[in-house]
């Protein structure tokens, strides 16, 4: 019989986590009765009293497990390891605040039976906040037009992955993965499952504009070059103008020497111009060498403080 691995990651989601298991076991036991199932919940070392429901449903439910960080550890290394922890012959990774939804997975299933080793979601519309889906929106035009590797627009990691796809993620060895990328860079035949994305069903959302920025730069950082590319373009840039114009104040110099008076103002901008500048490409390239080394220092992705219900496998 083969065996379904569904993945969610989880941090300080008290309020979704009972509602997202019995969602996904009814699912799982009505739709997809002729599988074998388990529900991994991974947690990022949750503040509220998710641990303690997690607790409980695994008590309830050996089919139910949990494996608890020993700290935060990140909204990208957390759900990464939680998929290599799995055991099925598929995984499906989706959010434990309901904004995947729930009834695609027989779906999903129905395509990877059908020869697909991943079938993802994609984000066709969403109910969140128009704003931040428009931001999305840019942000997804830039990372694809940039980037060397094919990049896909409105994933966000929703989908079904093969065990070969999962056994790939193992050999990387990566401290520092970004699934997004990896999937379009190094994935197999894929399905692409557009959807509408509903608003969450409880709770707020754990991102903040410091934390959407390090996902984005981590997106920017392993697979463009746009910004240190930018950065030598836009030197070569400034330095033939500020050739130019140096020839124009010194024609000008030689004409109107007795009248012309340059002052300091063009001086003082053109100073704090190039001071903010070189702040910014130094910033650029920074986030180039923190990536760099991080995976020098080959961290594990996450550690462990405790796991629940994996008896059977060890």
């Amino acid at each position: 019989m083969k065996k379904i691995s569904v993945l969610i990651p989880c941090y300080n989601e008290e309020e979704n986590v009972e509602a997202i298991c019995k969602a996904v076991s009814d699912v799982l036991d009505s739709e997809c009765g002729q599988y074998d199932h388990e529900i991994l919940f991974i947690d990022n070392c949750s503040t509220d009293s998710t641990q303690t429901l997690l607790r409980n449903l695994c008590r309830d439910d050996k089919k139910v497990k949990a494996i608890f960080n020993a700290k935060n550890f990140g909204q990208s290394n957390s759900p990464y390891y939680g998929m290599l922890q799995t055991t099925g012959d598929c995984v499906v990774s989706l959010a434990c605040d309901f904004q995947d939804p729930v009834e695609l997975i027989p779906q999903y299933v129905r395509e990877w039976e059908n020869g697909y080793k991943i079938v993802i979601g994609i984000k066709e519309k969403s109910e969140e906040n128009k704003l931040m889906y428009a931001l999305r929106s840019c942000y997804y035009h830039f990372i694809k037009k940039f980037s060397e590797v094919e990049q896909i627009e409105h994933f966000t990691g929703f989908g079904l992955y093969d065990r070969e796809f999962i056994e790939v993620l193992r050999s990387l060895d990566d401290p520092q993965p970004y699934l997004r990328g990896i999937v379009s860079e190094l994935g197999f035949r894929r399905k692409e499952i557009p959807y509408t994305q509903p608003k969450r069903r409880a709770g707020k959302t754990k991102n903040n504009w410091y934390t959407l920025y390090d996902f984005a730069m981590l997106s920017v950082t392993s697979y463009t070059k746009i910004g240190l590319r930018l950065c030598t373009l836009l030197g070569f840039m400034i330095g033939a103008l500020s050739a130019i114009i140096g020839i124009v104040y010194l024609i000008y110099k030689l004409v109107y020497w007795d009248s012309f008076i340059p002052g300091m103002a063009p001086v003082t901008i053109g100073m704090f111009l190039l001071g903010a500048i070189q702040l910014v490409f130094i910033g650029i390239m920074g986030e180039y060498i923190i990536s760099i080394n991080r995976r020098v220092m080959k961290r594990p992705l996450v550690i462990e403080e405790e796991r629940i219900n994996f008896e059977k496998e060890e």
